[in-house]
C-alpha cells in the first residue's frame, strides 16, 4: 500500500542531465547528489571521469537501460546518458508546507509558464526577495531541468519551491488555507504576458500578510479555471507606451514591492 505522506522524488530532488551538467553537480561542494543514474551504452573518458566524480563524492552509481535514462530525464536529445538527482533542501510539497502552524508566504504561484529562463529567472528573484516560496506545479509549467538551473545561476538548488501537481491544485489549496489570492494581469484579457490591465494598481493594494500571487503563461497568462480563484487582479502602472512586461520582469517588481512593504525577507 502507497503511503499517503510519502513524498515524490520530484518533489525532493531536482534532476540533471548530460555529462558537464552532472560533473558540475558532483564537484560542487555545496550540493548533495542523492544518485547518479548512468546508461548501459555509456563507454569513455566521460563516462569514466563521472564515475570516479561520483566516487569522491560519496554518491551511488546506478546502471540502466539508454531508454530509461532517456525516460527519467525527459529529454532524449540532451541527457548523454547520464542524470543525477540533486538534493533540494528547501523544496517540498506544498500541501506539507500549508500544514505549518505558520504557513510561509507570501507565495508565488507559476501558471503555464513553459519557457525554462523565466522558470529560472523567477525562482532567482523570488529567492533572493526572501519570498516564503515559489509553487511550481509538475504539470503546465517548464520542468526543473539543468535550463532552469543556468537561468538562475545556480539559486534554484536552494530555492524555497513547493510543488504541486497543477496551478489549479494550487489554487484550491491555498483558498482553502486562507490566503489571499492574487494574479497579474488583466480581468478582460488572457494574451498578456505579463502584469498589464485593468487590476488595481500593484502599488496602491491593500495585500494581507498570507497571500499568494498567480503569474500567468507566456502566451495564454492566467488559466480561466485558476482565475476562478482570484480574488483581486493587480497591475503594474506602465506610463510609457509599452504593453506588458515578461513575466520574469513582473515578478520581479513584484517581489520587492512585497520587500518594500515588509512582507518579504
Amino acid at each position: 500500500m502507497t503511503d499517503p505522506n510519502a513524498v515524490s522524488p520530484k518533489d525532493r530532488f531536482f534532476t540533471v542531465y548530460g555529462r558537464k551538467p552532472v560533473l558540475e553537480a558532483l564537484t560542487d561542494p555545496e550540493l548533495e547528489v542523492d544518485k547518479v543514474i548512468l546508461a548501459d551504452t555509456a563507454r569513455g573518458a566521460a563516462a569514466s571521469e563521472i564515475r570516479r566524480a561520483a566516487t569522491d563524492a560519496g554518491v551511488a552509481v546506478q546502471h540502466a537501460s539508454a531508454h530509461r535514462v532517456k525516460v527519467l530525464a525527459g529529454n532524449g536529445k540532451q541527457d548523454q546518458g547520464v542524470l543525477a538527482d540533486v538534493v533540494a533542501p528547501r523544496m517540498r510539497p506544498l500541501a506539507q508546507a500549508l500544514a505549518d502552524r505558520n504557513p510561509p508566504s507570501p507565495l508565488l504561484v507559476l501558471d503555464g509558464i513553459t519557457t525554462p529562463a523565466n522558470v529560472g529567472m523567477i525562482l532567482r528573484t523570488a529567492t533572493a526577495a526572501g519570498l516564503g516560496g515559489i509553487v511550481v506545479p509538475r504539470r503546465g509549467v517548464a520542468a526543473l531541468d539543468p535550463l532552469v538551473v543556468k537561468a538562475s545561476a545556480g539559486v534554484a538548488f536552494r530555492a524555497p519551491v513547493l510543488r504541486t501537481g497543477t496551478a489549479l491544485d494550487a489554487a484550491e489549496q491555498l483558498t482553502d488555507a486562507g490566503f489571499a489570492v492574487y494574479a497579474l494581469g488583466s480581468t478582460d484579457s488572457t494574451s498578456t504576458d505579463a502584469a498589464h490591465g485593468t487590476g488595481e494598481s500593484l502599488f496602491d493594494a491593500e495585500l494581507p500578510a498570507r497571500s499568494a500571487f498567480v503569474l500567468g503563461g507566456e502566451t495564454e497568462g492566467v488559466d480561466p479555471d485558476v482565475a476562478g480563484y482570484v480574488a483581486s487582479w493587480l497591475s503594474i502602472p506602465m506610463p510609457g507606451d509599452v504593453e506588458s512586461l515578461n513575466v520574469s520582469a513582473a515578478a520581479a517588481v513584484l517581489c520587492f514591492e512585497l520587500v518594500r512593504r515588509g512582507h518579504a525577507g
